[in-house]
């Protein structure tokens, strides 16, 4: 096994341990669960690995619990029963930090209807981010943009308002501006969404990615999602669907609309059963849904409430259509959707470290803005992806409509920033205080 590779959730790992019993490592097959289970772990029991391990779990649980604490229990669905006996476990020894669960699927008869509250704390892993694998330098905290230099809670960032207008105004000097240089080009970034996030591709060639992909395809409609649930798959349709998504990554698809385009084989599929199938790929962490932010507005816009789609790595989108680094980087239509995409992963991974949820913004006079990162004391940001600099002032454009016309800052606060990510060179700050930001130098 090669060195571990740091991941942002790490020190919220590390954090948790110190205050909760157990803690709960979920996400989607093959985004280093394991890795990261073991790299804070003591002991170990891998029930993917030892089906005898699995019947003894059945059989005799509190045996399998006991080890060096943390005690990492891996792809713990395999053997459900374990998930009650930690909790009483956990009651039992009244201590911090015993055990370290990971799992890729969440068990199909809802075993943790038992509750793990007060005992287990849930951490949601995915796919590496840019600046985890090593292809952004990171230079431009998200933390930071929200909370100052110092990237503690409570510190003042970003644009300021009139409280008692409530009007958007641009920063005062002193407040941060950023400045970096992106080294990735246009072609080096539909590289590394084909790629994706998974740790076993970094370093790989193009052939080594697409049969990877393809298995995890093949594995994925043919065994995790029909072991994970209780009703019937059928693979065709699954991967069917998958490619409906692909087309329509990053976008309010409804899904009638892509149950008719699952039926396009004279097949027919109806909404509840697409939904179902929906429903099945986020139970292995697979499918990400990025809801509709649900904010105070001055105007009398009203707001829409249909949510995007994502697939948890953009990799995932390019390989069910068979669509390659060169061929990505040839249609810059559909690139700029799986640029999103990938910016929406980062954005996730970047933001779950200070409580930071990804929401969107519609509304029916048109305007749209690609994320809106929410976080769990209150502030709010606004950000536009662009994946070529000509499309910049459209995105600044966007978002100043957001902060001057359509939110109500004195209701909600104003935005501890604004800002257009690309695929571009430069990082800069706009004299209206919004940021271009290209995502290769975005980080934690």
């Amino acid at each position: 096994m090669g060195a571990y590779l740091e991941r942002c959730v790490d020190k919220n790992v590390e954090d948790t341990l110190g205050v909760m019993g157990a803690v709960l490592l979920q996400g989607c097959r093959a985004c280093g669960k394991t890795s990261t289970g073991l790299h804070h772990a003591q002991s170990d029991v891998r029930f993917d690995e030892s089906p005898q391990m699995i019947e003894l779990a059945e059989l005799n649980p509190g045996q399998v619990l006991q080890g060096e604490t943390p005690r990492l229990i891996d792809e713990w669905q395999l053997a459900p029963r374990i998930w009650n006996a930690m909790r009483h476990e956990v009651d039992r020894r009244q201590a911090k930090g015993q055990f370290i669960l990971s799992g890729s699927a969440l068990p199909a008869d809802d075993v943790t209807r038992h509750s793990g509250a007060g005992r287990v704390a849930r951490i949601h892993m995915r796919p590496m981010s840019l600046a985890e694998s090593g292809s952004s330098s990171g230079v431009v905290s998200l933390r930071k943009l929200f909370y100052g230099q110092g990237g503690e809670y409570g510190e003042g960032t970003g644009l300021m308002v009139d409280g008692m207008q409530g009007e958007f105004q641009p920063p005062h000097q002193h407040q941060n501006k950023v400045s970096a240089r992106s080294d990735l080009g246009y072609e080096d970034i539909a590289q590394a969404a084909c790629f994706g996030g998974w740790p076993a591709l970094i370093g790989a060639t193009q052939a080594d990615v697409r049969i990877y992909l393809q298995s995890y395809i093949d594995e994925l409609t043919h065994t995790d999602i029909p072991t994970a649930t209780t009703t019937t798959h059928k693979p065709r349709r699954l991967l069917r669907l998958m490619q409906a998504i692909a087309r329509n990554i990053a976008t309010e698809v409804a899904v009638s609309t892509l149950a008719a385009e699952v039926g396009h084989d004279g097949a027919n599929t109806t909404p509840a059963t697409a939904r179902d199938y929906m429903d099945a790929m986020s139970q292995v962490f697979i499918l990400e849904e990025q809801p509709a932010w649900a904010t105070h507005l001055r105007s009398r816009s009203r707001l829409r409430q249909t949510a995007k789609l994502h697939f948890v790595d953009p990799s995932l989108a390019c390989a069910v259509l068979g669509v390659e680094a060169s061929r990505l980087s040839a249609d810059p239509e559909y690139f700029g959707f799986v640029f999103e995409s990938m910016v929406v992963r980062d954005l996730r991974i970047y933001a779950s470290g200070f409580g930071g949820q990804v929401f969107h913004y519609r509304d029916n006079t048109g305007l749209e803005i690609d994320a809106i990162i929410e976080t769990w004391d209150g502030r709010w940001a606004g950000i536009e992806v662009k994946l070529g600099a000509n499309r910049v002032a459209q995105g600044e454009a966007a978002l100043l409509k957001l902060a001057r016309e359509r939110v109500d800052i004195t209701r909600i606060g104003e935005p501890a920033f604004l800002a257009v990510i690309t695929g571009s060179e430069y990082a800069y700050t706009l004299p209206s205080g919004v940021h271009v930001i290209p995502l290769a130098t975005l980080g934690a």
